[in-house]
């Protein structure tokens, strides 16, 4: 059940009735003292108990902003919500939260906390009897007891420290101003913040710029120069994420924590919080980005039969999940609905949509993405190098795939056995000629990205060392590899994934041709994009593999447009183009104009070395 499918959510009014129907289905979910909510079965790392006391916490991302914006709809979910606040932080009722230990997942839930005493004091401090604020305050305080990770978790003890401040709680400064100094090293220019230890991904959109827009929207008279600091660099940010957005409000899937889904347009709702005006995304262009990649999220089944959000991205899926996605944890996507802090009377609301006119090819040197995008805007696709992480599942598919599309989206590894279940779309995958598992590229020794291609060089196993470059052109890509191994090789490259039928689908969304093996090239295409892979050097045949279920995060089951073949110890080449399409168009071949690209970069790459 889609408790918001087919809502228009034009108005700052629709907003608020979609923030409704998300919240309405949970109050079913919460436990008789109102302090836990439990949405699902299913666990992350920490207990069942602790998951409640998550998904509770953060059906405030939406609860708070209405609050803080004066929507009456919010005043029965308050009432219940209040109750488990007071309830959660009482020692001596038996839904008490508990205490905390070192690098605890209760200090995550207690940021939104902080952002209702500070935005909302009102109704999260006022409200409360005397014994209840004590108890409120002790339990939020051990935060600034126990230790917690040099990343952004910090702005969660910010959070806390920032509201204490604002109900009169004591507040260790000398601390916040630690955290706050720390937060701000992490910054490494261009908008961009990293997360520790070398992460650059959502979480500078989600996690550093919405905390600092918050911090600047509670502290901008108290520290006036810091946020002027946090504001530019939000300013800097803005155009740059716009290019993560095609024409249907889709951002590019790419790295962790994609379960938070609409989370990534709360970055828009942080800069009306915050009213930080931009010349380069209009206010107009904001709501637009916000609303439309809200719209789209909304129309997809991400919902279980009682209305409450899975973990997943396209569609309920534990598969692509880190372990720190708890059956509650999807809900900080409704971070996004901070733009209902901000009143009707705000620019960000009295603008019209407008659509944010990207470049078609837009270079981020900081997060190492070439983003390209076709003339008619309908995918974003993104080419990477060097942004290697760690700690989490599925990281290599995650950061590392030559190639990301809004359209397509990116598939996970099941095992890497067999071709089927690795599912390596937009990958180059080696092994040891009929044995071992198969290999990705998992770091790079060196990158080069310019505007026009990306270089690497990698090794995807001992013995084995590849030389690559990515060449963009419009609806196709060109990929070249010179591999040097000291083993014989079994190897297959991948295009993107494409939808095939599955029960319930309509004839039209079925895949009309699928070429399952050909000497030159592998291609299948329908209703839903159209993708291939042409073979112009170094590959045997081509193949299409109807690739494990659930390992692509937007379509459940799909086919995969392969490439084959082998290599000897010594040096192979490989050279092929790919090509992907939002709409059912499959060329025959090649084009003469993207065979001059392969030559003459064959020409670059080679030199004088016999080809």
């Amino acid at each position: 059940m889609n408790p918001v499918m087919n809502h228009p959510l034009k108005t700052r009014q629709d907003l608020v009735q979609a923030a409704v129907r998300l919240l309405e289905p949970l109050k079913d979910c919460l436990t008789p003292a109102h302090a836990r909510m439990i949405v699902g079965e299913g666990s992350a790392h920490y207990s069942e108990d602790v998951a409640g006391m998550e998904g509770w916490s953060r059906a405030l991302w939406a609860l708070v902003p209405m609050l803080i914006g004066k929507c009456p709809e919010a005043e029965p979910f308050w009432a219940l919500w209040k109750d488990g606040l007071i309830h959660g932080t009482d020692p001596d009722h038996p839904e008490y939260w508990g205490n905390l230990f070192d690098y605890d997942q209760r200090m995550v839930e207690m940021a939104v906390i902080g952002v209702g005493l500070s935005l909302a004091p009102e109704r999260f401090w006022q409200e409360l009897d005397e014994n209840q604020r004590q108890n409120l305050f002790r339990w939020l305080n051990q935060i600034n007891v126990y230790d917690m990770p040099k990343n952004n978790w910090r702005f969660f003890r910010i959070l806390v420290n920032i509201g204490f401040r604002k109900v009169g709680c004591p507040v260790d400064e000398n601390r916040l101003r630690e955290d706050l100094d720390m937060m701000e090293s992490h910054y490494v220019g261009d908008g961009w913040y990293f997360d520790y230890p070398t992460k650059r991904d959502y979480y500078t959109i989600w996690g550093f710029h919405f905390y600092s827009l918050v911090y600047c929207a509670v502290m901008d008279r108290e520290d006036p120069e810091r946020c002027a600091r946090m504001k530019e660099r939000a300013r800097l940010m803005a155009p740059r994420f716009a290019c993560w957005f095609d024409r249907e409000g889709r951002a590019l899937p790419y790295g962790r924590s994609l379960t938070y889904r609409f989370c990534q347009s709360s970055f828009w709702a942080a800069m009306a919080l915050a009213d930080v005006d931009c010349e380069s995304v209009r206010w107009g262009q904001m709501k637009h980005l916000l609303l439309s990649n809200l719209r789209w999220w909304l129309s997809m089944p991400i919902f279980d039969r009682g209305g409450c959000l899975t973990v997943g991205y396209g569609y309920p899926n534990l598969c692509a999940a880190e372990g720190y996605n708890a059956p509650g944890s999807p809900y900080w996507g409704l971070k996004t609905f901070f733009a209902l802090a901000v009143p009707e009377s705000h620019p960000f609301w009295q603008a019209e949509e407008e659509a944010f006119a990207a470049p078609r090819v837009f270079l981020d040197e900081q997060v190492r993405l070439l983003l390209t995008r076709d003339e008619a805007n309908r995918q974003v696709v993104a080419y990477t190098a060097g942004n290697h992480a760690w700690e989490h599942m599925h990281e290599d598919e995650k950061y590392e795939k030559f190639a990301y599309s809004t359209h397509f989206a990116f598939s996970v590894t099941k095992e890497s056995t067999t071709l089927v279940k690795g599912a390596y779309d937009s990958m180059l995958t080696v092994r040891r000629r009929g044995k071992d598992l198969w290999h990705t590229r998992s770091g790079c020794d060196d990158f080069h990205l310019t505007e026009r291609d990306v270089r690497f060089t990698w090794s995807p196993m001992e013995g084995v060392r590849i030389e690559s470059v990515i060449l963009p052109l419009d609806s196709w890509h060109l990929r070249m590899h010179v591999i040097r191994s000291e083993l014989p090789l079994e190897l297959a490259e991948g295009a993107f994934s494409v939808r095939k039928d599955w029960a319930g689908a309509r004839p039209c969304d079925r895949i009309s041709s699928v070429r399952i093996q050909d000497p030159e090239k592998a291609a299948a295409h329908g209703a839903c994009g159209s993708s291939a892979i042409f073979a112009l050097k170094g590959y045997a045949r081509g193949e299409v593999i109807h690739t494990e279920p659930n390992t692509n995060l937007i379509w459940p089951r799909c086919v995969l447009p392969m490439l084959l073949g082998e290599a000897e110890p010594g040096e192979t080449v490989l050279l092929c183009a790919v090509y992907s399409d939002p709409e059912d168009r499959m060329p025959e071949k090649v084009p003469e104009s993207v065979l001059a690209a392969a030559a003459a970069l064959e020409r670059e790459i080679l030199g004088g070395k016999d080809k």
